[in-house]
């Protein structure tokens, strides 16, 4: 492992990232809030500190990274951008302490949207732009953004690429990873874009506005509102919203090819036809189960019951209804969306529809066996076979995926969480989704949990973000000998 260039590689990472913070800054000095003199110090910190740390570890411009020290760079950068990116936080006039401070920062930053702010409503509007922000860069991939426009990483791009987009079978627009990032880069402005305009056409303020959309393409979920998206009790606003988390579910790539005039493209996936049609049928029995109970018309049902699935699915984590006062059913269906999660490719979290559609497919491989047990069969995708590598690392994703939740479910028990708050905030974290049940459900929020659990869901949050094997290999000895 060659430490200096992976952390020049940060620090420079960092320096950039000091810069973005110069957006909520104008922002708070245009309002003239309590927000501008935590963001302005946070600004000359982190530019300092990335200066600092660029310069000491300065080398040799790197003609290969290897997978390793791109695993290094992405798993110490989301690190280092969470400690920084709380800063503001922590400075704001009555700030919290550092721990809720970093909780919220890497809640942003992995598009989880599980906060600790108990009134939302009474912060300064540049912290909450900020908070809103870092959740849209957060979104795409603050590594992949530096891909497409730090261009000293070089040609090392593709194994920060594969680091940050851990897909089974990752994407490739264009032959060079840079041009890549910034092809996905320039869909996810342009869907946030679109999202602003039809805000504000519904009538919603232009500050509310961008926060939303800043919150819905990285499917994350933070809101300006105590009470989420269910403040505006709107029609409009819910079916709006619902399309975009809707599109930010789906591979990003199948957005590049409908926007090249392809519309074939996105229903030929497959992934894509099993999301929306789970999305569709648990959206049904949903709508069913709380028709009549809950909501008195079916129409209703379909308002409130479309948008939790959505939200959860997608794991944006937006609530318009207490999901906890539905029925078991509708509860049980909305906790097993938290771990199907979207599609790979976009910027949702969970264990990924394509995954689980793998997985189906090669259970139903081995019944075949037992069957047939001399006929040859293989996984595939597409029409086209399922490498042995690629299913031996999803059914690897998905077992340490379910140890994991399982560890951090009992060590958060053994907190003095309840259980059925500690079964649902380790789902909703490693899910990226936010809102779980219990003591954070979606009218609740994380501030009561324990110092040491907030620790322990902030590391689940960027398991969940990177995909396990990115964080998780850090613990490996082997990963540190030579």
């Amino acid at each position: 492992m060659r430490w200096r260039y992976p952390l020049s590689v940060v620090g420079a990472l960092n320096l950039f990232f000091g810069l973005t913070m110069i957006f909520p800054l104008g922002y708070g000095l245009f309002h003239q809030d309590q927000s501008v003199v935590p963001l302005m110090l946070s600004t000359i910190i982190t530019l300092v500190s990335g200066l600092l740390i660029y310069l000491v570890f300065r080398s040799d411009k790197s003609e290969v990274i290897s997978q390793r020290e791109g695993m290094a760079i992405v798993a110490l950068g989301w690190t280092s951008v969470s400690l920084f990116g709380a800063l503001p936080f922590y400075l704001a006039p009555g700030g919290c302490s550092f721990t809720d401070a970093f909780f919220e920062s890497v809640s942003g930053f992995t598009t989880t949207g599980a906060s600790i702010l108990t009134n939302i409503e009474e912060t300064p509007r540049g912290l909450l732009m900020w908070r809103s922000y870092i959740q849209w860069l957060g979104g795409m991939g603050i590594i992949v953004l530096s891909v497409a426009i730090l261009p000293f990483l070089g040609v090392g791009g593709m194994q920060l690429y594969k680091a940050e987009v851990p897909t089974p079978v990752p994407d490739k627009l264009r032959p060079r990873i840079r041009d890549t990032a910034m092809v996905l880069w320039k869909v996810y402005a342009l869907f946030t874009v679109g999202e602003v305009i039809m805000l504000l056409l519904g009538g919603m303020t232009l500050f509310d506005a961008l926060c939303h959309a800043f919150t819905t393409m990285p499917t994350g979920g933070f809101s300006t509102k105590n009470a989420s998206i269910a403040h505006f009790n709107n029609v409009y606003f819910d079916v709006t919203i619902s399309v975009f988390m809707i599109l930010a579910g789906i591979n990003f790539s199948l957005h590049y090819q409908l926007l090249r005039g392809r519309p074939l493209a996105v229903w030929r996936d497959s992934e894509c036809r099993f999301f929306l049609g789970a999305a569709a049928l648990l959206t049904i029995i949903v709508a069913a189960d709380i028709h009549g109970n809950i909501y008195p018309t079916i129409a209703e049902a379909l308002r409130y019951g479309l948008f939790q699935v959505v939200s959860i699915v997608t794991t944006t984590g937006y609530a318009t209804a207490d999901y906890e006062q539905w029925p078991a059913l509708s509860q049980l269906i909305l906790l097993l969306c938290m771990f199907l999660g979207a599609s790979a490719g976009s910027t949702g979290g969970g264990m990924k529809c394509l995954r689980i559609m793998l997985v189906f497919k090669y259970s139903y491989k081995e019944l075949f066996s037992l069957i047939h047990p001399r006929a040859v069969k293989h996984v595939k995708l597409g029409g086209k076979v399922v490498p042995e590598d690629v299913m031996h690392s999803v059914l690897g994703f998905l077992t340490l995926y379910m140890g994991l939740f399982a560890i951090a479910s009992v060590l958060l028990a053994a907190m003095g969480v309840d259980f059925i708050t500690a079964f649902a905030a380790v789902a909703a974290t490693l899910g990226n989704v936010g809102p779980g049940f219990g003591m954070v459900g979606p009218v609740e929020n994380y501030a009561q949990v324990p110092t040491l659990g907030k620790w322990l869901l902030s590391w689940c949050m960027l398991l969940g973000r990177l995909e396990i094997y990115t964080m998780v290999i850090l613990l490996v000895p082997e990963f540190w000998r030579k």
